[in-house]
């Protein structure tokens, strides 16, 4: 069996991640990582960013303007920016999980609290209210739809008496079945109020979604060439899939089975089997749930165990992370003046100190005074922040 190096996979996450040197534009950036995480606004310009240098309004024109990157609800229920290539692909697999999913879930709560006896119904209803309100009269916020819609403005029953608004719910399904998408954000770059609209008034002729198979077999190509090798385990978990559909995608691929330092078995394409180049030493500071930090369930040939609850909550989502030569050796934060300050776990060579301070004052500069708050915070970025 062909072995691949933990160092070896640092070499081909380096280069193929846009991390050994930028991409021209905002379109290879998100290419180069499958998607970008989209849970915080900010996070998809960052990375962006870090990948080719592209400014904010760059990035806000492919999201909002030629919208060749779309938001899109899929793998475990999380909010991700897509190559618009890709969107036949998620819609029918991933995305349509997360569907079925949710709107089983809501239909049985709705009954449940006697909003209606027939939750499935109630929930195909004002499902299409909705779609039909966005239709004639145009996109709109959540606050307006519900004006629109006043079934949306129920509260459903949770935990210790506390309800919840049933209005994110139902968008919640209808987003992740493709039928709603989010337009136009009505807030900055690090916030996010989008308007909701319809497939074919964003997208023109919207693609149909694959087959839920073929979905699943090119989100798994795409991410083997990107982010192989991995084991079924790694693929499991950021897919949100099951196993019998991984294993299934890397049958039809006719993936190759490899050796991995761990121990465990890892996956490559047929046709990517040669070692890659070692990448020059280089710094790069990625932002909270980044596509890198984020790829892999099992990461300790980049991440020390000794620092995951250091630089992720306890939710298992990751902070901002520094990173040299394909390791992460800390995080970085941003003073009261919004400078960004690198703060590390441990040491690193003076050289490798000098790349991380360059790197910090290039994202400062390109901040421009812009400070980036975030409700995934990390221990070690809660206690390098101002005042800690």
């Amino acid at each position: 069996m062909r072995a691949i190096s933990d160092e070896q996979r640092r070499a081909r996450a380096w280069h193929r991640q846009a991390l050994t040197s930028p991409v021209p534009g905002v379109e290879q950036a998100v290419a180069a990582v499958v998607c970008l995480h989209a849970t915080e606004p900010a996070s998809v310009h960052l990375a962006v960013h870090a990948r080719s240098g592209a400014s904010r309004a760059e990035v806000d024109a492919a999201l909002y303007d030629d919208r060749t990157v779309v938001k899109q609800l899929a793998m475990r229920r999380t909010l991700f920016g897509f190559p618009r290539d890709l969107l036949p692909a998620v819609w029918g697999s991933a995305s349509a999980r997360v569907a079925a999913q949710q709107r089983t879930r809501l239909a049985k709560e709705v009954a449940l609290v006697g909003v209606s006896e027939d939750g499935a119904a109630w929930l195909d209803e004002v499902g299409e209210a909705v779609l039909d309100t966005v239709a004639a009269d145009g996109p709109a916020t959540t606050t307006e739809l519900r004006a629109r819609v006043p079934e949306l403005d129920r509260r459903l029953d949770g935990w210790k008496g506390a309800t919840s608004p049933v209005a994110g719910r139902v968008l919640t399904v209808l987003a992740a079945e493709a039928r709603l998408l989010r337009g136009p954000n009505q807030l900055g770059w690090r916030s996010a109020r989008h308007r909701w609209t319809l497939p074919q008034d964003w997208l023109g002729e919207p693609p149909a979604p694959l087959p839920e198979p073929d979905g699943y077999r090119v989100l798994v190509g795409r991410w083997l060439e990107r982010f192989g090798p991995g084991t079924d385990t790694d693929l499991v978990w950021w897919l949100g899939a099951t196993k019998g559909a991984v294993r299934r995608a890397l049958a039809e691929l006719d993936a190759v089975e490899v050796a991995l330092d761990s121990g465990a078995t890892g996956w490559l394409l047929p046709d990517d089997l040669d070692d890659e180049a070692p990448p020059a030493a280089g710094a790069a500071l990625l932002p909270v749930l980044d596509p890198t930090l984020m790829g892999w369930k099992q990461r300790d040939f980049y991440l020390d165990p000794a620092d995951v609850p250091h630089l992720f909550d306890i939710n298992g989502n990751g902070g901002t992370t520094a990173w040299w030569e394909g390791r992460v050796v800390g995080c970085w934060v941003q003073d009261d003046d919004a400078r960004v300050r690198v703060v590390l776990r441990g040491h690193v060579d003076e050289g490798a100190r000098r790349a991380l301070e360059r790197e910090a004052e290039r994202l400062t500069a390109w901040l421009d005074g812009d400070r980036v708050a975030s409700v995934y915070a990390s221990p070690q970025m809660r206690l390098g922040s101002p005042g800690a």
